[in-house]
């Protein structure tokens, strides 16, 4: 093979044996792209990393062996052919998942048998979490937490927004005022005979 070695104007030797290896990524089991998966030439002692898709491109050499790092998976390695004729070369390289076996481990919420017997011993068995979750969610307990609350920006845009209709509904009218509304006035009177209005 013929190999012709020059500079070019900002010193970077340019060597006619250079290869543009580009490809994608991708996971051995499913098929699916390796986003970021990091691709180091062990024999140039460089790398890239490839993108959301899993597609990468580095200049390398015939020879060169190339590794392949994802989480989770094996690294895997790739040796750049020396029989390539053309100076561009794609590829998808599939990476095996690595699946570890760890021992079977038992945890306890509490630290020894002694600390479980007391907890056992002074449990309350009415007080579980659905009644704790009750409590906490209770009409009382909303609203003493919303009257300690500011308005967000989300509310202070619904309210904006109301306002805008109200308006665009009404346009060119007066305003909506029910007072003057027959239909909430046979509803207070509605509510006044059923005893509604009565204060707790």
């Amino acid at each position: 093979m013929l190999s012709i070695k020059g500079h070019a104007q900002d010193d970077v030797l340019i060597d006619s044996n250079m290869i543009q290896l580009s490809g994608v990524v991708i996971a051995e089991d499913n098929l699916e792209p390796l986003p970021y998966t990091t691709i180091f030439d062990k024999t140039r002692r460089s790398g890239v990393i490839a993108d959301f898709y899993g597609f990468f491109s580095l200049v390398t050499f015939p020879g060169d062996t190339i590794y392949f790092s994802y989480y989770g998976h094996k690294t895997s390695e790739y040796i750049v052919p020396d029989s390539l004729t053309d100076n561009r070369y794609s590829i998808i390289h599939m990476i095996q998942k690595d699946t570890l076996n760890l021992p079977e481990v038992d945890v306890y919420p509490w630290p020894s048998r002694e600390d479980f017997a007391r907890a056992f011993i002074e449990i309350d068995p009415y007080d579980d979490a659905l009644r704790r979750a009750q409590r906490q969610l209770s009409g009382e307990s909303l609203a003493f937490i919303a009257a300690k609350l500011d308005g967000d920006a989300s509310l202070a845009y619904g309210f904006s927004r109301n306002v805008a209709m109200t308006k665009l509904y009404t346009n060119g009218q007066l305003p909506v005022n029910n007072l003057l509304n027959p239909y909430s006035w046979a509803k207070l009177i509605k509510d006044w005979k059923e005893g509604k209005l009565k204060r707790e």
